[in-house]
């Protein structure tokens, strides 16, 4: 099909006036039958190159994706759109539903079928797919499949081997937040062949970043309440526990707005009537923990703020990039207070050390298990041992089926060493990932230079988009010794990538030791940081 015949039904389905650069140079790919990564940013329009995709091309279409609401919603946009008919294989379906979602597959009558990665473990539905002979396979929310992104799950681990038993259809990984070490990951994982990969830029110069700094809770929480007053349009408060939904939504509809709170633990129905509000306009602010992201399609956000520091510039960047998505001007606010990264730290997984590692991997030798029995078998708490088995999962010693998790080698116990070091790897890169939050943070330049650096690209301060762009100088006077993505040697880190470069300082993302910031002077003076070809 002519690239003419696919801006046609983009414009006539999908609304979408003209395809952007990225989106044909992936569609261009994709259509062509070639493995494709596409990297783009919250609100860029990544569905969009799926669905048309797998709308032009001879075959139906699998697209692993990693929620059932997520799922819902992409469903929910295909009939919308007037594409062809959309199902989803998922564990609330009874038995007689499920099988006869597969057999409408099989004989046509779906054109996009979306399933989790969990379902795609089952040697019965990978048969009756494979018997559709699908011709493209999707993989939706790609970064969760490696350990450097910042929401692995280990069952996208089987994906790889999913798309070889299901006749080996061309894949179209799709993430909206991968720096180029995941990017380097999930085209190994997936075992993508020679792939054309797309990154578009991390750049939204329609949103302003805006950080704030505090020295306690109450007053940082207090300037929220009041700046909230001053917004107008949609607005979604991001913040880091269920209590804090309930609490600041109450608060904020004390003062007479339209609030609502929004966490994962909240009954379905609850869920999706604030949603629905939110979409329609009569809930104007949703105070939400992370839960409230995926499948959240509404262009007219202004204001995404963080009461509470995320983790990462992963998650930072996705979700504020929900702001602004109708390119009209939009904020960015981040409330930081320096502590609040001790909270980030123990939400990044609970430590665990090779005695426990142990335990799990022998319990997990007997049977399939759920969490629960395998914690208690094992004595060890939930949170330890849902720590336990992503760790065991990474280096392929356990893998999560729909009966439970069960040890996929016959190696003995002692190869748990492998799993003690990619728990300690793991370790570095989430304090590291913390760390990149902190300089973003706290950065006396250019915020945009920090937050593009973060993904590899490049920027040339002032942007005229930041705080500290607005109410100083933040130019780079002088050449850095570094340029973006040159390859260097660190005396005891070994071997990394320039990511941010100035003349003060360097980021250099390391393979095993995560984001390391240097001073230039101090590196280049001790002879610690040099290019690599000088090794």
């Amino acid at each position: 099909m002519s690239a003419t015949a696919v801006e046609t039904i983009a414009r006539e389905r999908l609304g979408i006036a003209a395809l952007r650069p990225d989106q044909q140079l992936a569609l261009r790919a994709a259509v062509a039958g070639k493995d494709t990564l596409v990297v783009m940013p919250t609100g860029s329009g990544k569905s969009a190159v799926y669905q048309l995709a797998g709308e032009v091309r001879r075959g139906p279409t699998v697209v692993v994706s990693p929620l059932l609401a997520l799922q819902h919603d992409q469903v929910r946009s295909i009939e919308q759109h007037d594409l062809s008919r959309a199902a989803a294989l998922n564990s609330t379906m009874s038995r007689r539903r499920f099988e006869a979602v597969l057999e409408e597959f099989v004989a046509g009558d779906v054109e996009f079928l979306f399933v989790s990665p969990e379902q795609l473990a089952n040697d019965h539905v990978r048969t009756r797919i494979a018997a559709a002979a699908p011709s493209l396979f999707v993989v939706d929310e790609a970064h969760c499949i490696s350990m450097w992104g910042h929401d692995f799950r280990p069952a996208y681990l089987g994906l790889g081997e999913a798309v070889d038993r299901l006749g080996r259809p061309p894949v179209l990984a799709l993430t909206a937040s991968a720096a180029p070490p995941v990017r380097d990951e999930i085209v190994e994982r997936l075992g993508m062949r020679e792939p054309a990969i797309v990154v578009a830029s991390f750049d939204r110069p329609e949103i302003e970043l805006t950080v704030r700094r505090f020295a306690d809770a109450g007053s940082k929480r207090e300037a929220l309440l009041a700046d909230a007053h001053s917004w107008s349009g949609a607005s979604i408060i991001y913040v880091a526990t269920r209590a804090a939904t309930e609490s600041l939504s109450e608060a904020l509809r004390e003062q007479g707005l339209l609030a609502a709170g929004y966490h994962g633990a909240l009954p379905r129905r609850e869920r999706e009537s604030v949603h629905a509000a939110f979409l329609d306009g009569e809930v104007s602010i949703v105070v939400a923990t992370n839960a409230f992201g995926m499948g959240i399609d509404k262009p007219d956000v202004r204001v995404v703020a963080h009461l509470d520091v995320p983790g990462s510039i992963d998650s930072y960047a996705q979700e504020f990039g929900r702001a602004g998505r109708d390119g009209a001007p939009a904020e960015a606010r981040l409330y930081f207070r320096p502590e609040d990264l001790g909270l980030q730290q123990f939400f990044n997984g609970a430590a665990v050390d090779e005695s426990e590692l142990a335990a799990m991997l022998s319990v997990c030798a007997s049977e399939p298990l759920g969490l629960e029995p395998v914690a208690r078998r094992a004595g060890i708490g939930r949170a330890k041992a849902r720590a336990a088995l992503d760790r065991l999962a990474m280096v392929g010693l356990v893998e999560h089926t729909r009966q439970g998790w069960r040890r996929t080698t016959r190696a003995p116990v002692t190869s748990v060493w492998r799993a003690v070091e990619a728990s300690e790897a793991l370790r570095r890169l989430e304090q590291s990932r913390i760390d990149m939050m902190r300089a973003y943070a706290e950065t006396a330049g250019c915020r945009r230079v920090v937050l593009l650096g973060y993904y590899g690209e490049g920027f040339t301060p002032p942007c005229g988009h930041c705080d500290n762009c607005r109410n100083g100088d933040t130019r780079i006077s002088d050449d850095a010794p570094f340029a973006i993505g040159d390859a260097v040697v660190h005396e005891e880190w070994g071997p990394g990538t320039v990511m941010i470069s100035a003349r003060d300082r360097v980021v250099v993302l390391f393979a095993d030791y995560g984001y390391r910031a240097l001073a230039t002077d101090l590196a280049l003076q001790n002879g610690l940081l040099r290019p690599q070809e000088e090794r």
